[in-house]
């Protein structure tokens, strides 16, 4: 073979590989969904009572939690930063809710206002340390997550306060209704809404162009008149508030505010935005492939554990799914 039909050979088969690229660089979404169609397809073929309207509504209410985390994270690592404090601020803001209606007999909606401004006010933390100090998001995060759990701590004395002895509206995301076979709760509604809101957002509004455009090239940003501390600070702001939201969810959830509620949140918050197809640096991606990645990461546990496989070996799997989609994220980046 000659050195110009080898080259022409190279490149028929270079074509396709970066169309394939660029469309999934241009729908950071669709990778995310076609491995969950996949996930669903194996594990209803291998064992059937994955797709039983119970099994999946139970998936569903289990996600919720993790899915209002990843939210903030995303908005988070859109603008090329991370977030190590998710869990924290959400048992922060779920124990000073759980505290304050026990301790004062404050009203439910005063309560959650509360708790929201808890929050903001963790995520204003953060923040400004990012960008008033310019310290790298992960330190600061690193940092504010053992202050926030030292915190949620020293407020509930490391004790777990039932939801009976809290507004009823604080227990509300818990309770379930019936669409048809499916049992879904309130708060999967909520975490629902608040996808839409935010995927609304960032795709109709100034700000959350603003916001991809920091985590694209912070520097052109700033050169296109784009403030880019005051996007990045916003971003902290809401994303706390999210996580507040989350709180609220997961007393719902778990019938209680406890102070080991979702320990591991900031790990699986990530874990879903990565599966999600959001690049971690920064610029690409956005939440519907975080829920996507959500249901993604349930999926895989739930199903694995359907089939009898040991939880090492269910985690074991979630890590090499999520080494899949950075390797994917960087295979994708270059087609730029």
């Amino acid at each position: 073979m000659s050195d110009s039909t080898a080259a022409a050979v190279g490149m028929s088969w270079k074509r396709p590989t970066v169309a394939v690229q660029r469309l999934l660089h241009s729908h950071p979404a669709l990778s995310p969904a076609i491995i969950l169609l996949i996930i669903v397809a194996a594990f209803t073929i291998a064992n059937p009572r994955f797709g039983d309207p119970q099994t999946l509504s139970l998936l569903l209410q289990q996600t919720a939690v993790i899915a209002a985390l990843a939210v903030g994270q995303t908005l988070i690592i859109l603008t090329a930063g991370i977030d190590l404090s998710v869990g924290a601020i959400a048992i922060l803001s779920s124990l000073v809710m759980a505290e304050i209606s026990t301790s004062l007999g404050t009203p439910g909606w005063l309560v959650l206002l509360i708790g929201g401004i808890v929050g903001v006010a963790a995520g204003a933390l953060n923040g400004a340390l990012v960008t008033r100090i310019a310290l790298p998001p992960f330190i600061v995060t690193l940092g504010t997550l053992s202050i926030f759990t030292a915190l949620s701590l020293l407020i509930s004395g490391a004790q777990s306060t039932p939801a009976d002895q809290m507004p009823d509206l604080l227990s509300w995301t818990g309770e379930t209704f019936r669409i048809g076979s499916f049992s879904l709760t309130i708060g999967v509604v909520i975490v629902l809404v608040m996808y839409l809101v935010i995927g609304y957002a960032l795709a109709r509004t100034a700000w959350g162009t603003h916001v991809y455009a920091v985590g694209g090239d912070p520097e052109a940003a700033r050169l296109a008149g784009i403030r880019v501390n005051r996007v990045v600070l916003s971003v902290y702001i809401v994303a706390g508030l999210t996580y507040a939201i989350a709180a609220w969810v997961l007393i719902g959830r778990a019938d209680a505010a406890t102070p080991n509620g979702i320990v591991d949140g900031n790990l699986q918050s990530i874990t879903a935005v990565v599966i999600g197809g959001t690049s971690l640096f920064g610029g690409r991606g956005g939440v519907v492939g975080t829920l996507i990645g959500a249901v993604i990461v349930q999926s895989l546990t739930v199903g694995l554990s359907l089939a009898g496989v040991d939880a090492q070996f269910r985690l074991l799997a979630v890590g090499v799914l999520v080494l899949f989609a950075v390797a994917l994220d960087q295979w994708i980046r270059r087609s730029r």
